[in-house]
């Protein structure tokens, strides 16, 4: 199972359209965790499950998702209103209380991936306005056995080697 993971394209559509048609026959699943800034019915989001950032102002998306694809359980959030600017401990104890496997989350603009108690915490950057690294940002998680992988690629596809990181389910 690969699910192909962006956020914060901040109004971006052409791009976001860019990345997807890159991996769409390799990914199983496309999830945007907010400030998309675009509206439910854009081209651009068509078949990504898409939640709602503090940048998105309509009320055409869900605050939070669950989806299992393939039998691992995501929980799909943006993260504002876990304050993850300030700290990941409210983000961990959602995923926790979800029981989700991988929780993807966006906001603060930063690549990173960790895992704490056994649920992995993926956060692809941003497509548009990187924080770290000043690279745009988006990112393929796959599922295979019992090993996640991340690994995260800049806007034009480079896959960036010293993020890539592997958890054990």
């Amino acid at each position: 199972m690969k699910a192909l993971i962006m956020s914060d394209s901040h109004g971006w559509s052409e791009q976001v359209i860019e990345v997807v048609k890159r991996h769409e026959k390799e990914v199983d699943v496309v999830f945007h965790c907010g400030d998309s800034e675009l509206e439910q019915q854009s081209t651009a989001l068509k078949n990504i499950i898409v939640v709602k950032g503090n940048c998105d102002f309509g009320s055409d998306f869900s605050e939070e998702r669950e989806e299992t694809v393939q039998g691992v359980k995501f929980y799909i959030a943006h993260g504002h209103h876990y304050n993850v600017k300030m700290s990941l401990d409210l983000i961990t104890y959602r995923g926790e209380e979800k029981q989700a496997d991988i929780v993807c989350f966006g906001h603060t603009h930063i690549a990173t991936s960790f895992q704490k108690n056994g649920t992995v915490y993926i956060n692809p950057g941003s497509l548009r306005l990187p924080i770290r690294p000043k690279t745009q940002t988006y990112c393929i998680c796959g599922v295979e056995d019992e090993t996640i992988t991340v690994r995260f690629y800049t806007r034009e596809g480079e896959e960036v080697t010293e993020l890539k990181t592997q958890y054990e389910k």
